[in-house]
């Protein structure tokens, strides 16, 4: 499971690491946050159905999908993450895997490791190289019946841990090499999706460090959140 990651990137940053050009059109802040939550409104990379170029848009975390009634349908039953190993068998990810997938853009992520049966330490992952990378995720766009309002969502695509990530976890989010994004974006071939891309990053290639306890609650988020923590003596 992916239930928290961070972004250092802002809206510029971001548009350069994915070459996204000019930013005049699009609206979004995309400021950095260090404690990204769900069902919040983040960033997300996806190719531009009539131009086929990359375009950067503002989905909320935890996809709704096209057939819902209402927002109340998946209440109690969580999108945030799609397991990579039902993609293809499940009806609610089928199709977005298919025709709708996209890059959510990030520079690390939270796991927790359970120590005993009432405490749990934050770890914070990311790409030794400490640049931005993308995780591969699926969206899809939602009518609301009652205000006709469009709500586009996503979810983040979880397969196998690596050696690393296994350490305090047991899945870990599908993160995608820069060289496949635009395989993972094309739209040409609905048919054949990339499911070779599913797979688990490589472990020498990222990092991991205990975090402060404090990203528990969403309402923290400050930079040094994310930063390498030091669990006080006689804390535990």
């Amino acid at each position: 499971m992916c239930g928290r990651y961070y972004r250092r990137s802002d809206k510029q940053r971001i548009a350069e690491a994915f070459h996204l050009g000019t930013l005049d059109d699009i609206p979004l802040e995309a400021a950095p946050s260090y404690n990204i939550a769900p069902t919040t409104m983040q960033p997300a990379i996806r190719n531009n159905r009539d131009t086929g170029e990359r375009e950067m848009v503002a989905m909320r975390w935890g996809m709704v999908p096209n057939f819902a009634k209402s927002l109340a349908d998946f209440k109690g039953f969580s999108t945030i993450n799609a397991k990579a190993e039902t993609l293809l068998s499940k009806p609610l990810w089928r199709v977005p895997f298919h025709r709708r997938r996209c890059l959510i853009p990030a520079d690390g992520f939270y796991e927790w490791k359970r120590l005993d049966e009432k405490t749990k330490q934050p770890y914070a992952f990311a790409l030794r190289s400490g640049e931005t990378f993308a995780f591969g995720g699926v969206w899809d766009a939602w009518k609301d019946p009652a205000t006709e309002d469009w709500l586009q969502s996503f979810s983040i695509i979880t397969t196998d841990p690596n050696e690393l990530t296994a350490t305090v976890h047991d899945r870990m989010p599908v993160i995608l090499k820069p060289s496949d994004y635009d395989r993972w974006l094309d739209r040409a071939d609905a048919e054949q999706p990339p499911t070779d891309l599913l797979r688990p990053y490589v472990a020498a290639e990222m990092t991991a460090h205990q975090v402060d306890p404090r990203v528990g609650s969403v309402s923290n988020n400050e930079l040094g959140l994310c930063a390498p923590w030091t669990c006080p003596p006689n804390s535990r």
